[in-house]
């Protein structure tokens, strides 16, 4: 161990126990506030819960002080009198849930109840002989084997004597279903120390031992139970059951109104958790800054020594970026200098596929120049003729030929000279319709050379679309070779040309071909099912019209049809007069 490191050795227990000794008091600190929180919120909710039990005896002591002079109650000597009573005594406990009413004469005999197993005699009770002396008596008890609390209001003669009691038994269960479960659990203990009413229904039965402290079960056995005093607060340890606390604040209040003792158990583990959570913190607190400390300490001299060897280090890792950095600058001029080769390939084989085209088309093309240049010589001699016979107006007629033909000469040779130089035009207004007739203008040869039937639906009208003229022209005619040359070696060739004005606006070109192989690499460059030759293409054809159909917003899609063959489907954007402006 280096020698610096020695003074740790005693500074580092020091440390330790002062930390111990503080997280000690913040736990007690802690504790106590804790507690007393919980004695201030469990003597709120025992005030509550014995508020609410005052309550719902109050509402049966009441009705009993009212139903003790009702005029049914009168002349009961009378035979008819006692069973109407009887009834009314029954409607009275139905509606108001109480568990029996019993009136009584002055003597104890129960002259009128509402049920049939009401005692006879009630003389000895002492809520009974409470309310012989004009008073309101009240008790608690069985009745039947159930829990029970008595009202006996008594009832006045006409000259102001008691005549008898009109006793009004509540029920308690009933009382409880109303609590039982809620929490924190609370208890309401008679003069002897029974529970008699609570809402954990595991205590009832239960009574105070002879010691004065805890509950005992009604068969004689405490359970595990410890109590202690701890700032003030008694503490209840007791393993009474699963749904009540293990630990437990223990709070009473007396109820004289009722003739009770109400108690109430929270559970301290909340507090214990939370005295926990801060003393963790603190010590947390403490702990990580004596190790930031000693890290920083640690960390400040072993930097120190390890100075010189970085250094060292540094210097020697420097010489090697500079030679590595001198190689990587090489590699990367090679790189650039290789994709720039591979640009001026890539564009050359663009190029050389649309040539590969404009000769597959030649024939065609020769066939259509042909035409219309025999068509101008013919037109001219006979104009000759026309002038020398002063036939002035057929002579004019036939120049007019003459320079329609001219034109649509012109016409070709500028869309062959626009595809072989790939010429890039702003997206503007184009009549999809006149863009089609010229690329059928253009194959016509070749359809009635290789006996393709053409099924063209040609609309009325213009259709107008946005995109480049001349280079819809190349997709529409890429697209019609392809179909022409898929079909050469098939018995039926049938070439389908349909314009959907949709939305969205559709060109459909279908052929009876064997089909696509691979629909999904159709658009892939280089891609090709033809055979490798001078005349069949490199595979750039569909690759090329893809992004031309792209650069004016469009989409292009292939797909083997139903019908057989291949089918493809240029996707367009509608012109629309906002564009224009």
């Amino acid at each position: 161990m280096k020698s610096w490191i020695k003074p740790f050795n005693l500074v580092v227990p020091v440390f330790l126990l002062a930390v111990a000794a503080l997280t000690g008091v913040v736990w007690r600190y802690g504790y106590d506030q804790a507690l007393d929180q919980l004695a201030r919120r469990a003597e709120s909710d025992l005030a509550l819960a014995s508020d609410r039990l005052a309550t719902q005896l109050q509402t049966y002591q009441e009705l009993a002080v009212l139903m003790a002079d009702h005029p049914g109650l009168e002349r009961l000597n009378l035979p008819e009198r006692v069973g109407a009573a009887n009834g009314l005594l029954r409607e009275v406990a139905d509606k108001t849930g109480a568990m029996d009413i019993i009136y009584a004469d002055r003597d104890g005999r129960v002259i009128a109840s509402a049920e049939l197993d009401s005692p006879e005699d009630i003389s000895g009770t002492p809520y009974f002989q409470r309310a012989t002396q004009g008073a309101l008596g009240r008790d608690h008890g069985q009745l039947g084997g159930q829990r029970a609390y008595f009202f006996a209001a008594p009832s006045f003669a006409p000259g102001g004597a008691v005549r008898g009691a009109l006793v009004l038994v509540a029920d308690i269960e009933l009382i409880e279903q109303a609590w039982r479960g809620d929490n924190p659990a609370v208890l309401f203990t008679d003069l002897s120390g029974d529970v008699f009413v609570t809402n954990r229904s595991e205590l009832l039965g239960w009574d105070r031992p002879a010691g004065g402290i805890g509950l005992v079960a009604p068969d004689g056995t405490a359970g595990a139970f410890r109590t202690w005093m701890f700032s003030g607060h008694e503490i209840w340890e007791m393993g009474w059951g699963p749904y009540l606390p293990a630990r437990a604040l223990h709070l009473a209040q007396t109820m004289p109104t009722v003739g009770l003792t109400g108690e109430v158990l929270v559970d301290i583990a909340p507090a214990r958790r939370l005295a926990g959570l801060q003393a963790a913190a603190v010590a947390a607190i403490c702990l990580a800054f004596g190790a930031t400390l000693f890290v920083a300490t640690i960390r400040r001299r072993t930097l120190a020594e390890a100075n010189a060897v970085l250094e060292a280090r540094v210097a020697q890792r420097t010489r090697a970026l500079s030679t590595t950095n001198t190689r990587l600058r090489r590699e990367i001029a090679e790189r650039q200098e290789a994709e720039a080769a591979l640009t001026r390939a890539q564009a050359d084989l663009v190029q050389a596929g649309k040539l590969s085209a404009l000769g597959q088309m030649s024939a065609g093309i020769s066939h259509e120049l042909n035409q219309p240049l025999m068509a101008i010589r013919s037109f001219a001699e006979n104009g000759a003729q026309y002038l020398e016979r002063g036939r002035d107006d057929v002579a004019a007629a036939n120049l007019g030929r003459i320079s329609e033909l001219a034109r649509r000469m012109g016409r070709i040779i500028q869309n062959l000279r626009t595809f072989s130089r790939q010429e890039s035009e702003t997206p503007r207004r184009v009549d999809v319709v006149a863009a089609l007739d010229s690329v059928l203008e253009m194959v016509s040869a070749r359809l009635e050379q290789e006996g393709v039937t053409l099924h063209y639906d040609r609309p009325p009208g213009p259709v107008w679309a946005r995109g480049g003229e001349v280079r819809l022209g190349q997709v529409f005619l890429n697209l019609v070779t392809n179909a022409i040359d898929a079909m050469q070696n098939q018995s039926e060739k049938s070439l389908t040309v349909a314009i959907d004005q949709g939305p969205p606006l559709t060109v459909l070109i279908r052929d009876t071909g064997p089909g696509i192989d691979d629909p999904e690499k159709i658009f892939d460059p280089f891609y090709t099912t033809k055979a490798v030759g001078l005349s069949e293409g490199m595979g750039l054809g569909l690759s090329i019209s893809y992004g031309l159909v792209q650069s004016f917003g469009g989409d292009i899609r292939g797909r083997n049809s139903e019908a057989g063959g291949a089918e493809f489907t240029v996707h367009l954007e509608p012109w629309q007069e906002e564009q224009a402006a």
